[in-house]
């Protein structure tokens, strides 16, 4: 029975995955891709002509995973309250008991390439600016929301407090990784949380 090839392109997107997230893209050459993917030279490059489409593809399902995750844990929380800021406050807990008891520091594909510009064509920048935005545009409009039910103890921007997440989020990446402690990034995202609990007296 002929085989369509996705269980090797699954192999080679995990393996160059892997590798991206611990060296950066730059550091992911095609040999080692292949040799953690367990696969051919040919078969490589009928699914990846180029090492940039293999970066698109890496940005593709990472933007898929990362919208579902988002969906998810929003759904979740909505689920769980009507109240919009219970609602944000339940998602950023959410994402940090994701991350509570982590064996390894995490790290996210996007910021991987956002500082490797170079590799990536501008298709793939759009992709991962816009999975960014998705991320304010959630946020900022359950912090509107929030402020027309319980205004807050000093003026806020919403679109900044929203982007304040990614920052902390991705901020604690770096962190975790450069200290070995994966605990970093739930006790960040904890400590985001309170901020919107006394910023909203909740």
């Amino acid at each position: 029975m002929p085989r369509d090839g996705t269980e090797t392109r699954s192999r080679i997107l995990d393996a160059a995955e892997r590798l991206t997230l611990e060296r950066g893209f730059a550091g992911a050459s095609v040999d080692a891709v292949l040799d953690q993917a367990g696969i051919s030279k040919g078969a490589f490059f009928h699914h990846f002509p180029a090492k940039t489409d293999l970066a698109g593809a890496l940005i593709e399902r990472w933007n898929a995973l990362d919208e579902a995750l988002m969906r998810d844990v929003m759904g979740r929380a909505e689920r769980l309250s009507d109240d919009p800021l219970q609602q944000l406050l339940l998602l950023v807990g959410l994402i940090a008991e994701a991350e509570d008891g982590l064996a390894t520091a995490p790290a996210c594909l996007f910021a991987a390439f956002s500082y490797q510009q170079g590799v990536v064509n501008s298709q793939s920048r759009e992709v991962i600016a816009n999975g960014m935005l998705r991320w304010r545009t959630a946020i900022a409009a359950k912090l509107a929301e929030a402020v027309a039910l319980h205004p807050p103890r000093v003026a806020i921007d919403a679109d900044i407090l929203a982007d304040q997440f990614l920052a902390v989020l991705e901020g604690a990446f770096v962190l975790s990784r450069a200290h070995a402690d994966p605990g970093i990034v739930s006790r960040q995202l904890r400590q985001y949380r309170s901020h919107l609990q006394l910023l909203f007296d909740a």
